[in-house]
């Protein structure tokens, strides 16, 4: 584990008020000013030539990079040092590829259906990362290597035959990379299935390797289902804990809309996005959802924290250039804004504020009251 700035100080001079304390050589004003930045990778431990040789050994084997980072057709895999997530983030998301053999009748079959899988969910493309080929090649566009270029890549494989020796492999694998920093076990890991007639366990031993802690997956099947489940997961998996999973701001457009349609507004919190847009779209009922950027932030939150105010409400309408867009003049606003109804009505001089549901599966019931009035 990386060692702290109190870690590092208590093998400085001025830790045990030796000679040389505080003696400003390193650059820095005292010794536990030099510790914190040696903490932060800020500054090198060459630069204090008092450091103990003990010291340096520990520090060098605690910045020591615990998996190794493969590339391949643009793709990175492994490179993670840590167990946990919380304890910093996740790094490159658990590669999933799928092997086409071309001596097989129904590949071409087989190669579309993965080929075509392509689903947006959250700002993100989600499709097949790469294609394994045997005994062929594919145009130059799709990202693939052979059979022979994949076994020699420098992967820790596993053959899936036995879910609780696969488990405990990858377990030891990151936990002597990580913790041991033991080279041995530095490459990254990949778990290899074999076709199977039960993509259900399949896909629920997928499941937990990709949490713990596969980074790459290779599949002899395909199944649009189950790499759809997988994928989500994954976006979950490996996304950074510290910053909230949100959309990008703009306006967007559900059922055809044309200048005069409803027009609705919340946060680019995704949680709180989708679910107002799945109701927006299952509506017959053409409309705009206007999102504010709000650091990722639900209504409310946004709200209380200041992220979400009248004047940046106003900001991003005209940054969206809203008025030229849209004729509509009224905007429906969440209901647990209600209280800014009056305000914005003073800042968006001409537009009528409508104060909208508290909860997005009210959205139904709310436009076909609205529409008949």
């Amino acid at each position: 584990m990386e060692l702290s700035g109190l870690q590092i100080f208590k093998y400085l001079p001025a830790s045990k008020k030796l000679e040389h304390t505080n003696c400003k050589e390193c650059g820095f004003p005292t010794c536990m000013a030099f510790s914190l930045m040696l903490a932060k990778h800020k500054t090198d431990i060459s630069k204090c030539p008092y450091a103990p040789e003990e010291l340096c050994e520990i520090y060098e084997h605690s910045t020591k990079q615990p998996q190794k980072t493969v590339e391949i057709c643009g793709l990175k895999i492994g490179g993670e040092n840590v167990l946990y997530r919380h304890e910093k983030t996740f790094v490159n998301r658990t590669v999933m590829a799928v092997v086409i053999d071309m001596a097989e009748p129904d590949w071409k079959e087989k190669f579309r259906r993965a080929k075509d899988f392509e689903i947006k969910c959250v700002n993100d493309i989600l499709k097949v990362d790469l294609f394994i080929i045997k005994n062929g090649t594919l145009p130059s566009d799709v990202p693939s290597v052979t059979y022979e270029e994949y076994k020699k890549l420098p992967l820790i494989e596993i053959q899936d035959e036995d879910f609780e020796k696969t488990s405990r492999r990858l377990i030891e694998i990151r936990k002597k990379a990580v913790l041991e920093k033991d080279e041995t076990y530095s490459n990254p890991a990949c778990v290899y299935f074999h076709k199977t007639d039960n993509l259900k366990t399949l896909c629920a031993k997928a499941s937990y390797y990709i949490c713990k802690y596969a980074n790459m997956l290779v599949f002899e099947d395909f199944d649009a289902s189950m790499f759809l489940a997988l994928m989500i997961l994954r976006q979950n998996i490996f996304t950074d804990p510290q910053r909230p999973l949100q959309v990008e701001g703009g306006i967007y457009e559900f059922n055809n809309p044309d200048e005069k349609s409803l027009v609705f507004m919340t946060t680019n919190f995704a949680l709180t996005f989708f679910a107002v847009a799945n109701e927006l779209e299952s509506l017959d009922v053409p409309s705009y959802l206007v999102v504010i950027p709000a650091d990722g932030m639900s209504v409310l939150t946004a709200w209380s924290s200041e992220k979400l105010t009248v004047k940046s409400i106003a900001n991003a309408l005209k940054k969206f250039d809203f008025e030229k867009k849209i004729k509509t003049r009224d905007i429906i606003i969440p209901g647990l804004l209600a209280h800014m109804k009056e305000e914005l009505e003073e800042e968006l001089k001409g537009f009528r504020i409508i104060v909208g549901t508290v909860h997005a599966y009210e959205t139904k019931d709310f436009v076909r009251k609205f529409t008949q009035v």
